[in-house]
């Protein structure tokens, strides 16, 4: 995998936002490092390791259902292979913003002589599935913790924002100009594009481009040729249930946070699942602040609830390094040459 200096400069802004964020959080919350040191030394290992079981159980239900996704395409994985990209692609997204995804694709490539463009498309239409998933787990918390949560994104996103309802009124009609400006763009270049469609067909870039489509295309349509959709929901279901629990359980693994119930993970999964999904490496940053400030509602302090959330970040993050550290190394044994290069462009948002 090579990085030019737009690659290079993503992550340095990436990196850069990463700090900022994490300055933002230790500023705010009061938290000294001694203090996470000591909430590491009094946590249960055992729960710890109980949580990076339910880590790999997740990971490779993923690694399962993606393959379900190939098959009505042409294209029947490993399991194992499976779930060595589905690992590797954490490990690199972790280390590099956007990057999972990509690297998990050219990783199937490598062990499987999968078309990068094909496996692509069934990850976009996973994440589709994925996204439609936390958007269901979202509206459920908000009915059954309506009152915690309308209140705290409202105060949240104001105070972080310095907005309030008269100056989001007073901004509408710039929207609708940048909307009416967009509608715009998209049609002009759509009727040049039906004007010149045939002189651009005899261009090479055009015939590249035309070709990862069609594969991106046959693995986004994969959904519907399932040939077991039943086994393809169980797996959804147990790909969540497993993250539920494995950042649930952590509750216990301190002893300030033991007494937290059901609600509170369930919130704690969806909240945290939004501060994963910012441009930064593992969600450093977004996460802890996003989580801490949410698990107030329960009934914490800004620092214990900080605590908490840095605590499940690390363990989270030390499991996906090591998983997928392993996994690396494994792929690089099995198959040290690779046999398609990966689009570098190419990015979905991840876990989710």
């Amino acid at each position: 995998m090579t990085f030019d200096l737009k690659s290079i400069l993503k992550l340095l802004i990436s990196l850069g936002l990463a700090a900022g964020l994490l300055w933002l959080f230790f500023t705010y919350s009061g938290i000294r490092v001694d203090e996470i040191v000591e909430r590491f030394k009094q946590a249960d290992y055992r729960v710890v390791l109980l949580s990076g079981a339910l880590t790999i159980v997740a990971h490779y239900s993923r690694a399962l259902r993606w393959r379900m996704l190939m098959e009505p395409v042409g294209y029947k994985p490993t399991g194992s292979n499976a779930f060595l990209a589905v690992l590797t692609g954490y490990f690199a997204n972790t280390l590099v913003p956007r990057l999972g995804e990509v690297t998990r694709c050219g990783t199937l490539n490598r062990l499987e002589d999968v078309p990068v463009n094909v496996s692509f498309g069934t990850v976009v239409a996973e994440r589709i599935i994925d996204v439609l998933m936390l958007l269901f787990l979202l509206g459920a918390t908000f009915l059954l913790e309506f009152e915690r949560l309308s209140t705290f994104f409202i105060d949240f996103f104001s105070a972080k924002l310095g907005g309030n309802s008269s100056k989001s009124a007073g901004s509408s009609p710039v929207l609708l100009y940048l909307a009416g400006g967009l509608l715009g763009m998209a049609i002009v270049a759509w009727v040049l594009f039906q004007k010149y469609k045939e002189v651009l067909r005899q261009k090479p870039f055009y015939q590249k481009i035309e070709k990862f489509a069609i594969g991106l295309l046959e693995g986004l349509t994969s959904v519907r040729k399932l040939k077991n959709p039943g086994l393809f929901l169980f797996h959804t279901v147990l790909i969540w249930t497993s993250y539920y629990l494995m950042s649930y359980i952590l509750f216990f693994a301190i002893p300030q946070t033991s007494h937290l119930g059901l609600l509170a993970g369930l919130t704690f999964l969806v909240v945290g699942s939004i501060g994963m999904a910012t441009p930064t490496p593992g969600g450093t940053g977004s996460f802890q602040i996003l989580v801490g400030s949410v698990l107030v509602l329960y009934g914490l302090d800004s620092k214990d609830g900080g605590l908490l959330a840095t605590f499940i970040w690390a363990v989270q993050t030390i499991s996906v390094l090591i998983l997928g550290g392993i996994s690396f190394v494994l792929v690089m044994l099995k198959a040290p040459r690779k046999t398609e290069p990966v689009p570098q462009n190419s990015s979905v948002n991840t876990r989710i």
